[in-house]
């Protein structure tokens, strides 16, 4: 099982990025993703999840709004459109997959400056 995150990097407040998860290893679409977070000092926190077929998807309450999760299932590719970025979304994005055993990428940078 193998999860690799990009699109991280630096954007000004009221910005957006567009970050990826390529998967393999497993049946990409027999199972949920999830996008988690952490910032320095901080616990790693939810921040949005999809189901195999994208028909069930939720997002933790700090995002919502401005986030939004996808993917696509031939590409074996998740993603989270952040839009209207704040400094507070500044954290190391990872995503996941319960294979059943927890699956996690490298993470991605997100800084968003002032």
């Amino acid at each position: 099982v193998q999860l690799v995150e990009s699109g991280g990097g630096l954007v000004q407040s009221g910005g957006s990025l567009r970050l990826s998860c390529a998967a393999s290893g497993f049946t990409f679409s027999n199972y949920f993703m999830r996008w988690y977070r952490q910032a320095p000092g901080k616990e790693r926190e939810f921040v949005a999840t999809i189901a195999g077929a994208g028909d069930s998807i939720y997002y933790s309450d700090s995002v919502k709004g401005r986030f939004t999760i996808s993917r696509d299932n031939a590409k074996k590719t998740v993603y989270l459109q952040m839009n209207s970025l704040k400094p507070e979304d500044t954290a190391m994005y990872y995503c996941n997959a319960r294979v059943p055993f927890d699956a996690w990428g490298q993470g991605t940078q997100v800084t968003v400056s002032s």
